[in-house]
């Protein structure tokens, strides 16, 4: 009898392959907030999946409430879109969700809402796939959507021209037409010059009337001449009104310097002074040249102008107030007199003028030592001198030496050269002078402007 053999399972079955195990994924705890069950979206769909490598390092350290600025919500209006699940402040502000919720325990995201419209004023909502913008649309394109009021920007439609600025001045302004505009090396160094001039004449002030005094101690030293020019300077560049009023006591002759249009003068502004309630009333007692610089002309007869004092002045000077921005005062010789104690307590600046020889550089000198012993050594710190060089024995000194003595004592010096239609004493007229004559005129305003308060 035959012994069966067993035969084993394996050889009646068919060979089969043997399964691999894998981890059972690991589940997820459940969101701290219980809500009804939602229909997924592709970000909680994800949040099923097995935790990524992102994830379970924020499951290493999980969130602390004191760490934890944004609490257990934020509120926003945008899509988050598909990415990876954000585990930092600055991601979670840039998802823009409507609510995110951040389990203490876990520290994982779990998105419950998003927002799927954004609303605007007085426009209604807005999908958001619809939200209209102007990035990455040509010009002239219209929005296939109705765009809000805020889209209309003045830089959108406001056409913003850069004017072209051609430069003043040999040779600047050679090269930018030779290269037709190519090349543009702006103004040259005497334009600049000129400018800055200008604009240092044309400072505007704040709070009335400024009143600069020219006064020496010595007369024949072109005291008024200088205030002719710097009020022709002025009232060239300025666009408010500059007058100069001739207060000498001993009969000036300031209104000589111009073309006169009325015989009038300070008494006549004295003793009607209660009708003058205009500036058209007032403007028949003045002189207006072609430089549109306003001058009031003292008396002509020495016996009334004696009359003329301190309270006179102050007279005159309030009327002025109301209509002029820079008022100029020729003084006169006498600094004791009472004019010129009214005078220096208006002034805010102050010009100081010599000659060029010795004895009138000595008499200026001590007019400003005058000056500082009777109170107004602030005065004579920020006041300017000039120098008239156009005086007799002006070719015998060291101008050098009187200017650094003056140097020392005021803020500024300024030479006026010689020129011989001011020698001559006539009428001034400013086209007519030579140009280093307007060049230190004007230098002088730029110097007394930047001086005043």
């Amino acid at each position: 009898m035959t012994e069966k053999k067993p035969v084993s399972r394996a050889s009646k079955t068919p060979a089969a392959k043997t399964p691999t195990k894998r981890p059972a994924p690991t589940k997820r705890p459940a969101p701290a907030k219980a809500s009804a069950p939602e229909p997924p979206t592709r970000r909680s769909t994800r949040a099923a999946e097995p935790p990524t490598r992102r994830s379970t390092r924020a499951a290493r350290q999980p969130a602390v409430e004191s760490q934890s600025p944004i609490g257990d919500s934020i509120e926003t209006g945008l899509d988050m879109g598909s990415g990876p699940v954000p585990t930092t402040i600055a991601e979670l502000k840039a998802l823009h969700t409507t609510e995110i919720e951040i389990p203490l325990s876990t520290g994982e995201v779990v998105v419950t809402a998003v927002a799927e419209s954004v609303e605007s004023a007085g426009q209604g909502q807005y999908e958001l796939n619809e939200i209209p913008t102007r990035r990455g649309r040509q010009r002239g394109v219209v929005s296939s959507v109705p765009e809000p009021v805020a889209m209309l920007t003045p830089d959108r439609v406001l056409e913003v021209t850069r004017e072209v600025i051609r430069p003043e001045g040999f040779p600047n302004n050679a090269i930018y037409w030779s290269t037709l505009g190519l090349v543009n090396r702006g103004d040259s160094p005497a334009v600049l010059h000129r400018k800055a001039t200008d604009l240092a004449m044309s400072r505007h002030f704040q709070g009335g009337s400024r009143y600069v005094p020219v006064l020496t101690r010595k007369g024949g030293v072109g005291k008024t001449t200088t205030t002719a020019l710097l009020g022709m300077a002025l009232a060239r560049v300025r666009e408010d009104r500059v007058i100069a009023i001739d207060a000498n006591p001993d009969r000036g002759t300031l209104a000589e310097r111009f073309p006169k249009s009325t015989d009038k003068t300070v008494r006549d502004v004295v003793t009607q002074a209660s009708s003058i309630q205009s500036f058209t009333a007032f403007s028949d007692y003045i002189s207006r040249d072609r430089n549109r610089l306003d001058v009031l002309a003292s008396d002509t007869d020495p016996l009334l102008s004696e009359a003329f004092d301190e309270n006179d002045y102050n007279v005159v000077a309030d009327i002025v107030s109301k209509y002029y921005s820079v008022v100029l005062t020729d003084c006169g010789t006498g600094i004791v007199h009472s004019v010129m104690k009214a005078t220096l307590e208006r002034a805010n600046g102050l010009v100081i003028v010599s000659g060029g020889s010795f004895d009138e550089a000595r008499l200026a000198a001590e007019t400003l030592t005058w000056l500082e012993s009777n109170g107004y050594a602030d005065l004579v710190r920020q006041s300017v001198v000039l120098i008239n060089t156009a005086t007799q024995g002006t070719n015998l000194v060291n101008l050098k030496e009187i200017e650094n003595h003056f140097k020392s004592r005021v803020r500024e010096i300024v030479r006026m050269p010689y020129d011989p239609l001011l020698a001559a004493g006539s009428v001034v007229e400013w086209d007519r002078l030579k140009p280093h004559t307007r060049a230190a005129a004007r230098e002088l305003a730029a110097l007394v402007m930047d001086g005043l308060e």
